[in-house]
C-alpha cells in the first residue's frame, strides 16, 4: 500500500525542525565547552544535521516505500546529528538529546529511594538493582550473577583471558578501558585525586578514599570471626585466611602458596629476575619500589615506625605490627594439629615441621638436615669454627645467640624456668625438660645394644662407653 514517503531526504527538513523545537524549551543554558570554558548559549543553535550523504533528487523521492527501499533506509543508520560542543555524532535524535544532557548538566532521571540522579533512563534502571538486589545476567562458566550486561562482559574475560585494551608505552594489557586509563597515569605521573587534609595525591579515587581513613580513624571493614576491624577490604580478605588457613593461589614454579593473588604476583618477580629498582648506595636491586624504600633505611639508619607501648622503633611497619603482639598477647596463627598458637605466620610454618618431620635445610659439609634455616646457620659454625657471640663478662664465645643468653644466667644466677610439680628452678629450658622426665618417668633415649633407656642423651653416651670397654 502506497503512503507518504519516509526517505531521509523528505523527512530531513521536518526532523531538523522538530529537533530544534525540542531543544528550544528552556533553551538558554550554562554549558561546558570542549575547551573547558563555561558559556551561555542556545542549545538549539549547537546542533548540526549532516545532510551531505542524503538523497535529494526527484527520482529518489516518490510516494512509495518501494521507491526508496535499500539504499535510502540504509542511510537512516548513518550518524547525522553532530554535537558542535564535542563533535560526537548520532544516528537518532533521541540519542542526541540524551547526549546533550552532559553539556547541559541535566540529570532528569532520579532514584526514588536515594535520590541519586542520572542522565539516562537506562542508567537509572541499572542503579535500581542496587536497591532490589536483582542480578538478571548470569555467567555461563561460574554462574556468578550481575546487574548489567556490561559488567558480565568484563567478567567473562577472566575466563577467556581476553585483555583487549593495550598500553602503547609498555604493551601491558587490561580487561577494562578504565584499568588502562588508570595505568596510563603511572607513565604520565598524573595524580588527580588530592587529600584535603594533607595534600597527598593519588592515582585513583578509591586510593584517596582509603587514605582518608588514616585521618578519620575509620575502620569500616570488620572480621565476622574475631571482630577485628580494618581500613581496607583487601586487608580484611588477607586476615580471613588466618581463620580459614586457605591459600588458594600457588606458584607454578616452586609450589609456594599464598592467600592473596597480589602476593603471588609479587612473589613471581623473584623467579623472573625482573628487578627495576636499584639502590644508589650498594647497587642492590629490587622488584618493588616499596622494597627499595624499606632497604634504604639500612643506609640511613632511619626507623620511622615506633611502638606506642615501649617506644621501640622499626624500619618496616610489618615488623612493628608483629612486635605489638608482644604487648597485646595476640597470637592469630593456630596449629591445626596441637592448637598451639603463634604471633607470626613464619613461626607457625616452622612449627608444623615438628608434626611433618620435614627438614628442608641441609648442611653442605656433613649432609645433616634441619627444620629451621637458623639452626643450619648455627650448625655450619661447627665446621667453620666461627663463634660470633661473645660474653661481655668472661669473653667466652658461642656459635648461637641462644647459647649466649643461657650462659649469661650463670653470671646473674637467674633461674627463670620453674618446675610446676616440685618448684625446682633452672637456668636453661632444656634442663627443665630433662628434669620433667623424673616426674613423668619418660626415657626417650634407648641403647641399641641392650635396650636400656635414659632420660637424656648424655646418660646414653656414658652408658655406651661400658659396651665399648667390654669389646676391648
Amino acid at each position: 500500500m502506497a503512503g507518504a514517503c519516509n526517505c531521509q531526504s523528505c523527512m530531513n527538513e521536518k526532523t531538523n525542525e522538530d529537533l530544534q523545537h525540542s531543544l528550544s524549551d528552556d533553551s538558554r543554558r550554562l554549558v561546558q565547552t570542549s575547551d573547558n570554558r563555561t558559556q551561555s548559549v542556545y542549545l538549539s543553535d549547537r546542533v548540526r544535521v549532516d545532510t551531505s550523504n542524503q538523497l535529494d533528487t526527484e527520482e529518489d523521492c516518490k510516494p512509495s516505500y518501494s521507491a526508496c527501499d535499500t539504499e535510502v533506509h540504509a542511510k537512516r543508520s548513518q550518524r547525522r546529528y553532530v554535537c558542535e560542543f564535542c563533535d560526537q555524532s548520532y544516528a537518532r535524535a533521541s540519542k542526541f538529546k540524551t547526549h546533550m544532557h552532559i553539556h547541559m548538566g541535566e540529570k532528569p532521571f532520579s532514584c526514588e529511594v536515594c535520590y541519586k540522579s542520572f542522565t539516562q533512563s537506562y542508567s537509572l534502571i541499572i542503579h535500581m538493582r542496587t536497591h532490589t538486589g536483582e542480578k538478571p545476567f548470569s555467567c555461563k562458566v561460574c554462574d556468578k550473577r550481575f546487574a548489567d550486561p556490561s559488567t558480565l562482559r568484563v567478567h567473562t574475560r577472566i575466563h577467556t583471558g581476553e585483555k583487549p585494551f593495550s598500553c602503547k608505552v609498555c604493551d601491558k594489557k587490561f580487561r577494562q578501558s578504565a584499568d588502562l586509563s588508570i595505568h596510563m597515569r603511572t607513565h604520565t605521573g598524573e595524580r588527580p585525586f588530592s587529600c584535603t587534609d594533607c595534600d597527598k595525591k593519588f592515582i585513583t579515587s578509591s586510593h584517596l578514599k582509603t587514605h582518608t581513613h588514616v585521618h578519620t580513624g575509620d575502620k569500616p571493614f570488620s572480621c565476622k570471626v574475631c571482630d577485628k576491624r580494618f581500613r581496607q577490604s583487601s586487608n580484611l580478605r588477607s586476615h580471613i585466611h588466618i581463620h580459614t588457613g586457605k591459600e588458594p593461589f600457588q606458584c607454578e614454579i616452586c609450589g609456594k602458596k599464598f592467600g592473596e593473588l597480589v602476593y603471588l604476583n609479587r612473589h613471581m618477580r623473584t623467579h623472573s629476575a625482573e628487578k627495576h629498582f636499584s639502590c644508589n648506595d650498594c647497587d642492590k636491586k629490587f622488584s618493588w619500589l616499596s622494597s627499595l624504600k624499606t632497604h634504604m633505611y639500612i643506609h640511613t639508619g632511619e626507623k620511622p615506625f615506633t611502638c606506642n607501648d615501649c617506644d621501640k622503633t622499626y624500619a618496616h611497619p610489618s615488623s612493628l605490627r608483629v612486635h605489638v603482639r608482644i604487648h597485646t598477647g595476640e597470637r592469630p596463627y593456630c596449629c591445626k594439629v596441637c592448637d598451639k598458637r603463634f604471633a607470626h605466620s613464619s613461626d607457625l610454618k616452622a612449627h608444623m615441621r615438628i608434626h611433618t618431620g620435614e627438614r628442608p635445610f641441609c648442611c653442605k659439609v656433613c649432609d645433616k638436615r634441619f627444620a629451621h634455616s637458623s639452626d643450619l646457620k648455627a650448625h655450619t659454625r661447627i665446621h667453620t669454627g666461627e663463634r660470633p657471640f661473645c660474653c661481655k663478662v668472661c669473653d667466652k664465645r658461642f656459635t648461637a645467640s641462644s647459647n649466649l643468653k643461657a650462659h649469661m644466667l650463670t653470671h646473674t644466677g637467674e633461674r627463670p624456668f620453674c618446675c610446676k610439680i616440685c618448684d625446682e628452678r633452672f637456668a636453661d629450658p632444656s634442663a627443665l625438660r630433662v628434669h620433667m622426665r623424673t616426674h613423668t618417668r619418660e626415657r626417650p633415649f634407648s641403647c641399641t645394644d641392650c635396650d636400656k633407656r635414659f632420660t637424656d642423651r648424655s646418660g646414653l653416651r656414658n652408658h655406651m662407653h661400658s659396651h665399648r670397654r667390654k669389646t676391648f
